[in-house]
């Protein structure tokens, strides 16, 4: 009886299914051990920074050593240069990710632009912190949460870029040329049909923008630096989560600690409901 293909018998199907089942094995293992530390910062951060978790963490401001207090100063300053740098940045990362999608086909321009939006894309931020220290705060004089303001937005701007161009590069030409057939404007095919096909991921990727510059303590260590009062002043250095979290778990106090553990916490609490929340919206793109 002659041996098939698919048989224990033949030596090659053999040998084959040993290397499929090894590499499942290595592939689930891996699995495994990305999410078994995924899981342990995310119940160590529950377990030591929910214990600070109170109404107090939201109604009061940063305290000396030895005294109660909350994050409402920091929370409101990362809110605000967050916000602030999304806005300025989001804009122009649409449009330079509609002109690479839309007009820049042709030509040498758009594959350097793109190339270079890469290359920031993966700059370190302490990179981008001092860029703007040296254009902005050196001339200025003095720390501000708009210098912070504009380093959380030279951060969103890749990201958008990025998200942008590839999003509206997937819109079919079918309904461009669909569009152009009906006499429809090159504006108004961008603004009303492929901005509306591409909507989902272009806003997944400012939530992805948002959720890398939550976080992000280097640039603010040189452009916003950080205070221990509650302002609104953005002409002047303003409290915010990761650099209180800097400069609080390094030091000896507990109570300092705690909050330290506290803000934490609430970024990575954050950070996660964005990514979750991009991932649905990436799943509803696709369908």
């Amino acid at each position: 009886m002659s041996t098939t293909v698919i048989s224990m018998q033949n030596s090659i199907y053999r040998r084959r299914r040993a290397k499929n089942r090894l590499m499942l094995t290595l592939s689930f293992g891996a699995l495994v051990f990305g999410l078994f530390w995924l899981f342990w910062i995310i119940l160590t951060l529950l377990a030591k920074g929910g214990s600070a978790m109170s109404l107090s963490l939201f109604t009061q401001i940063t305290p000396p050593p030895g005294s109660d207090g909350g994050l409402i100063n920091a929370v409101v300053g990362s809110v605000l240069m967050a916000g602030l740098g999304t806005l300025v940045g989001t804009p122009i990362g649409i449009l330079a990710g509609t002109y690479l999608a839309e007009y820049g086909r042709g030509g040498w321009l758009a594959p350097a632009t793109r190339f270079i939006n890469d290359v920031l894309l993966s700059a370190p931020s302490i990179v981008i912190g001092l860029f703007i220290y040296t254009v902005y705060v050196a001339q200025v004089q003095h720390y501000s949460g708009w210098a912070g303001v504009l380093a959380l937005a030279v951060i969103v701007i890749p990201v958008v870029v990025r998200t942008t161009d590839d999003m509206l590069r997937l819109v079919p030409n079918s309904l461009r040329e669909a569009c152009v057939a009906l006499g429809c404007p090159h504006w108004k095919m961008i603004t009303m049909v492929c901005y509306r096909a591409a909507r989902s991921g272009i806003v997944t990727g400012i939530l992805l923008a948002i959720a890398r510059i939550s976080g992000e303590t280097a640039p603010l260590l040189f452009t916003a630096l950080n205070s221990q009062f509650m302002t609104w002043n953005m002409n002047a250095p303003m409290a915010n989560l990761p650099m209180m979290i800097f400069q609080f778990a390094g030091s000896p106090y507990p109570d300092w600690q705690r909050l330290a553990w506290a803000g934490a916490t609430l970024i990575t609490l954050l950070v996660l409901a964005i990514n979750i929340f991009a991932r649905i919206a990436f799943r509803r793109q696709g369908a």
